[in-house]
């Protein structure tokens, strides 16, 4: 028999960016522990349109911990308790009945709220652009062995390139700095051949677009490493840096 439990959601409300926001209490009753996080949410928004009041705003999309679009702080964590989860793969047997379950927003200025639990993250979109890509001539797909690679590197480029881009590194960390981000999109191009001619310029254009989007400074508080869904690893962050100082210290890109 499935189990059911009873929540006391304290919600942040909030209608757009430049309006004041509050906590608001909610019950959710008769929650199946076998629900996700955000079908909880959905029950609950459920009866709120049946009352005839506004659904919580919150953002989702393939609900498999892929696509990195949901994001929420419950009772104080990125994604919630569960360790490498994300918010729509944590799933309402972790809480027990009679809970209160506090739900906010990612913190950062340069994630402005878009309303309720939805915040505009199109900034680390502007952050690859500046420069995580690699220039190629498009043409037929190349041997899979054409270019040699150690397993080492391979696996080290491939942790990296698990980032998908929540933000939670960046709502974990006290200066709301993004540099998880930012180190995994680098290291996952600088670790492999193909990203090594815009080694350079990639590093600093997108620590120039990191600064410029107003993140925080990194103090190895190590928050995003344990609030990270993926897990990335801390150990990218030094590899960036390595990367900005030898692109400053012998390069020629402004």
């Amino acid at each position: 028999m499935t189990k059911t439990i009873n929540l006391t959601l304290k919600v942040w409300r909030q209608k757009g960016p430049h309006v004041k926001g509050k906590l608001e209490t909610y019950h959710a009753n008769n929650i199946s522990t076998d629900m996700s996080f955000l079908e909880m949410i959905d029950v609950v928004n459920e009866q709120l349109t049946l009352d005839g009041k506004d659904p919580i705003a919150f953002d989702h999309d393939c609900r498999e911990g892929i696509c990195g679009s949901c994001g929420a702080v419950v009772n104080g964590r990125p994604h919630g308790p569960e360790k490498g989860t994300t918010l729509c793969q944590l799933h309402m047997r972790h809480f027990s009945d009679g809970d209160t379950v506090v739900v906010e927003p990612w913190r950062s200025r340069a994630f402005p709220i878009i309303r309720d639990l939805a915040v505009d993250r199109g900034v680390l979109d502007k952050i690859i652009q500046a420069g995580g890509y690699i220039s190629v001539n498009a043409g037929g797909a190349q041997d899979a062995n054409a270019i040699p690679i150690p397993q080492e590197v391979a696996d080290k480029a491939m942790d990296a390139a698990a980032c998908i881009g929540c933000g939670a590194c960046v709502a974990a960390c006290p200066n709301a700095s993004a540099m998880l981000f930012v180190s995994a999109k680098v290291s996952q191009l600088a670790l492999l051949p193909q990203g090594k001619p815009e080694a350079a310029r990639r590093a600093i254009a997108m620590l120039c677009s990191a600064d410029k989007a107003g993140f925080g400074n990194c103090s190895n508080e190590r928050e995003c490493e344990a609030e990270c869904p993926k897990e990335i690893s801390i150990t990218h962050i030094a590899r960036l840096n390595r990367e900005f100082f030898k692109a400053s210290f012998g390069s020629s890109v402004q």
